[in-house]
């Protein structure tokens, strides 16, 4: 938010005592200076800034669907933008004379070297002209010399050939200003030979290289940090081949170290996969769709069911729509305004629940790292389901404190493990919870139901999910050791129904789809089995 980022930013500048800057104004001039004469140093006091700025791209695939590669209207879309962002000119400059980022030797503070090289060639330039116009200018103009012919070949010769630098300089900044990225990119998606062209995807990661060097050097320009967050949406709704080709344009501009990309990838995996299992991407992942989508995404965010207040809020917005009802609009700002008035005192009890917060986030983490506690065992060996537990615990405890702020609410603890529970086993998780919901939907519902442990509930039913083992090959391959599941579950962390209900709507890390799919299956089942007659006994 907004007060979030101020507060860094105000943070920042108390450490530092650097205000940042922005390419704008007389900004622009010192920018192209600093293009131009000097490199770029990453020293550790820009290792440790904490103020962000964030550079939001939105990405309709929907857009572009129509052309032949729907993965190079991504890169063009983030080419374009980056541009328009911080302008052509800049861009053009680090194209002929910006230099990558280097990082300092030693503890060195100093952000900006002067290029020598650069300086001296470009007064040795200036010196050679001045030399060959003041001998054209004496050849021209100083009596008794006017008829010599040689001195004036030789101050033409000399004034073209070190003007001819600064005129080639000049027009490769011009051509870098008329001819964008994004058009230089489309040149070549549209050339005939494009299919047989070897050096194409190397040309277009070069364009992207330059795109990564050029926000290192605005970073250390504007004395903070850049990030890029490109959204991604309507992609459930391309052919599939457009999907898999979309996705592995994200993974290879992720591929690098220290990229300043994020990508939010807004998709429905009930479609998504299909599409991936249909195209040959997914070749050594056993047809897979959900391992391929686990490897790519390093944070899964599965939208929680909506609930009541939050379906009245829907209804609400669609109700304003209505050009007759308008007057809502009027009314929700007053009384938006009236709140604001009175809540002027909220802000110490906004930071009081952020460092509770961070609190609990610290404590959770700590319960991972402590040796002793049975939760560590049960962390995966894949870095990158790692990265996605710790990625997800702080969101899940975040959303915990903001609904149940009641005495009782699950410890920090037992939410980290609800998070490694739905990591480690999302097919038998989504299974219990499925079977769960249709118990409490049963008329009427078994006693005793919110007290029953999770476990208990998967032996009840584990037969029927043998069952469904053939439709549901591929979720139960995402699964770990079902040995190490019963001793999580019957063991070390016996959750109960009653919990199950509680981290449900804070769940993001659960593929949602997985269940919606487990019932549908079950529902068909258990209409097969009423439709079979019964057996005729003799």
């Amino acid at each position: 938010s907004l007060p979030y980022i101020a507060r860094r930013e105000a943070a920042e500048l108390h450490r530092s005592h650097q205000k940042p800057r922005s390419p704008e104004g007389w900004g622009l001039l010192l920018a192209l200076w600093y293009l131009a004469f000097y490199k770029p140093i990453i020293t550790e006091s820009h290792l440790r800034r904490k103020n962000i700025k964030f550079i939001f791209i939105r990405f309709s695939a929907w857009q572009y669907a129509g052309c032949d590669k729907l993965w190079a209207g991504l890169v063009t879309t983030l080419c374009d933008s980056i541009r328009h962002h911080f302008g052509a000119l800049p861009l053009s400059v680090f194209h002929v004379m910006g230099t990558r980022p280097r990082f300092a030797s030693g503890f060195s503070q100093k952000e900006w070297v002067l290029k020598r090289g650069t300086c001296l060639k470009l007064w040795g330039m200036l010196f050679v002209l001045a030399a060959g116009l003041s001998i054209l200018l004496v050849a021209l103009l100083v009596p008794g010399i006017k008829d010599n012919h040689a001195l004036k070949v030789v101050g033409s010769a000399v004034t073209s050939l070190s003007g001819s630098g600064l005129v080639l300089g000049a027009f490769s900044v011009l051509k870098n200003l008329l001819v964008s990225e994004k058009q230089k990119i489309e040149r070549l998606t549209n050339s005939e030979r494009f299919a047989s062209q070897l050096g194409f995807m190397s040309k277009v990661r070069r364009e992207v290289e330059v795109l990564v060097n050029f926000l290192a050097f605005m970073e250390i320009f504007e004395r903070r940090r850049l990030r890029v967050v490109l959204e991604i949406t309507s992609l459930d709704i391309c052919y599939p081949e457009k999907v898999a080709g979309v996705l592995n344009a994200m993974n290879t501009l992720l591929s690098d170290a220290n990229i300043p990309f994020i990508f939010i990838l807004a998709v429905d995996p009930s479609v998504i996969v299909p599409c991936l299992e249909q195209t040959g991407c997914m070749k050594g992942l056993a047809d897979n769709g959900y391992l391929y989508l686990n490897r790519t995404v390093t944070l899964p965010f599965s939208i929680p069911e909506m609930g009541a207040r939050s379906r009245l809020r829907c209804l609400e917005a669609a109700v304003q729509t209505r050009e007759d009802l308008m007057y809502r609009i009027i009314t929700s700002n007053v009384e938006r305004r009236q709140a604001k008035c009175r809540g002027v005192s909220e802000a110490p009890s906004r930071r009081q629940a952020d460092a509770e917060a961070v609190r609990c986030i610290h404590e959770a983490f700590r319960c991972l790292h402590d040796g002793a506690d049975p939760l560590a065992r049960y962390l995966p060996t894949n870095g990158a389901h790692v990265r996605r537990i710790v990625n997800t615990i702080p969101i899940t405890l975040r959303l915990l404190l903001h609904r149940a702020g009641a005495p009782g609410a699950p410890s920090p603890r037992a939410a980290a493990a609800w998070v490694v529970l739905a990591d480690q086993w999302p097919c038998r998780l989504s299974w219990v919870l499925q079977c769960l919901e249709d118990a409490g939907q049963s008329q009427p519902p078994p006693p005793g139901l919110a007290g029953r442990s999770l476990w208990s509930i998967f032996q009840e039913n584990v037969g029927e999910l043998s069952a469904l083992r053939q439709p549901l090959h591929n979720v139960l391959s995402l699964d770990g050791d079902p040995e190490l599941f019963q001793t999580f579950l019957a063991c070390h962390f016996p959750f109960t129904a009653r919990d199950a209900r509680v981290f449900l709507g804070v769940t993001v890390n659960l593929d949602h789809s997985i269940r919606h799919k487990m019932g549908l299956l079950r529902g068909l089942d258990r209409l097969q089995k009423a439709a079979a007659p019964a057996p005729v006994s003799r």
